[in-house]
């Protein structure tokens, strides 16, 4: 019985249909959130398989709170923290369970949250649980985020939630949003899936980027998976947050902990990044040069959306690319409002072949 035959069909027939297909790894790749080309370093393989053999197991084996929080995960957190300036830190499972968590147990009734409209669809699927008052404002505009603020002046808690740098605009969040979530005494959670490892003077984000003194009310998110080459996420904030999410956070509680290699993986990560920043950043200074000389528009990160506005159209010059050796995302609705090539400018693939990749992108798009 074909339960979602139409539905399929649908979804076919808008350019809207999703399939999966095994990595090529001869393709070179500017589709993946490897911004750093971690995930392809050796040296860092080698490093935690060498610490994770001096354990006695391989593996969590439980959660956090029944006997899964081992030490490795404890030298992290630390580390994380001193490395962001936070009091405290939890690791988790990815970051869409951390989104998962932050919202779904700091959003409690009689609390208004405040949405970016293009924040993740994990957070949007976190605010849509329950019946919590969400209230979305403007991409970015903190005019509209404070008019929203004004309009719910006893509200039991306001808490705002951002992204530092978004995933498809790849643009960086605003930096008011710091002083006026200050202003109106809003908890202010910073999802820096993005940013971490790729903004800012020591490299961890938008905190960063701003040179943000912590705060209590401030609330950082980031992920794994991306510029630390490794899997899962890290939330961090206040003693106080911290206790209250590992007593309420569904994600944190009823999960299996983080596994060890990819939280050793991680920590020797960062490690990298900090012992390696100055060199980083000249290397991301770089490609972000070439997208500006060759396609004409400035990169705040590492990620650069070329606006192709027909969601059939865009999966074709996606394929068309790929067969020329290059892998690049072709993001359609409804994950964006108008399809998208997005080019990860990451530095896993050399300067040249990211201008090669430009040139090439830029006579399919106008032959």
């Amino acid at each position: 019985m074909m339960y979602y035959d139409k539905e399929l069909s649908a979804l076919k027939s808008s350019g809207r249909y999703r399939n999966r297909k095994v990595l090529d790894m001869t393709v070179l790749d500017f589709a993946s959130n490897d911004y750093l080309g971690l995930a392809h370093n050796k040296n860092l393989h080698t490093l935690t398989c060498q610490n994770l053999a001096m354990l006695p197991c391989n593996s969590a084996k439980a959660s956090l709170l029944v006997n899964g929080y081992h030490q490795i995960h404890q030298d992290f957190e630390k580390a994380l923290c001193e490395a962001n300036g936070f009091e405290a830190g939890v690791i988790l499972g990815s970051g869409f369970n951390a989104n998962i968590a932050l919202i779904d147990a700091l959003v409690r009734k009689g609390d208004v949250l405040f949405m970016d409209e293009k924040y993740h669809a994990s957070g949007v699927l976190a605010a849509n649980l329950q019946g919590k008052n969400v209230q979305f404002f403007a991409h970015n505009a903190m005019q509209n985020l404070e008019e929203l603020l004004q309009k719910f002046p006893h509200a039991k808690r306001k808490i705002v939630a951002v992204e530092g740098i978004y995933s498809m605009d790849g643009d960086i969040v605003n930096g008011e949003i710091f002083a006026l979530c200050d202003k109106y005494d809003a908890l202010l959670i910073v999802d820096e899936a993005h940013s971490s490892g790729v903004i800012g003077k020591n490299l961890m984000g938008a905190f960063d980027y701003y040179n943000i003194k912590i705060e209590p009310n401030h609330i950082k998110m980031g992920t794994l998976g991306k510029a630390y080459g490794s899997f899962g996420a890290f939330i961090l904030a206040s003693e106080h947050i911290v206790e209250y999410l590992i007593n309420r956070a569904k994600p944190i509680i009823y999960a299996t902990a983080l596994s060890l290699y990819d939280t050793l993986l991680a920590h020797q990560a960062l490690l990298y990044i900090l012992e390696n920043k100055t060199q980083i950043k000249e290397q991301i200074a770089l490609r972000q040069n070439i997208i500006y000389e060759i396609l004409g528009f400035k990169i705040e990160g590492l990620i650069a959306p070329i606006l192709i506005d027909d969601n059939i159209k865009v999966i074709e010059i996606r394929d068309a690319l790929y067969a020329k050796g290059f892998a690049v995302g072709g993001i359609r609705q409804p994950t964006v409002e108008r399809a998208i090539i997005r080019l990860i400018a990451r530095l896993g693939q050399s300067c040249q072949e990211l201008r090669e990749l430009c040139h090439c992108l830029q006579a399919i798009k106008h032959p």
